[in-house]
């Protein structure tokens, strides 16, 4: 091929790049945000740094169905999910990483469901970890 085409066509990558970029940041800082973007981060406010460096969940103060939301939509549920089948660490998790009494109640019942379950075989682990998993 042409060296002159080649050059052209990393040019263009790099301005679309750059474009898309650019475009995505003036978005982020957009007062008027489109829906879906909105959608996305609506529980960004919930999730904060302790003073240990951690991050956590803060849900405090907010209504039972936010609060199960902000969980189902944090990425703390995978963190808490890849501590299967540890289940005191797992409730040493929500304990220290997830603030708000309602919120912090269901998970502890849902943790003592499943392993009560889970020990006892009437769930394989793959079912306890999808009832873990699913908070409602």
């Amino acid at each position: 091929m042409d060296k002159s085409l080649m050059i052209f066509i990393a040019v263009g990558i790099g301005f679309l790049y750059f474009i898309t970029s650019f475009i995505g940041d003036i978005q982020e800082d957009d007062n008027l945000q489109n829906s879906e973007y909105k959608e996305k981060h609506k529980y960004d406010a919930y999730q904060t740094v302790d003073s240990i460096g951690q991050e956590i969940l803060d849900v405090t103060g907010a209504d039972v169905s936010v609060q199960v939301a902000a969980w189902n939509a944090s990425i703390l549920k995978t963190d808490f999910l890849m501590l299967f089948p540890d289940f005191s660490e797992m409730k040493v998790f929500v304990n220290e990483r997830v603030r708000g009494k309602a919120l912090q109640k269901r998970l502890s019942n849902s943790v003592n469901d499943a392993e009560d379950k889970y020990f006892s075989g009437v769930m394989n682990a793959e079912q306890a970890k999808r009832a873990l998993g699913t908070l409602k």
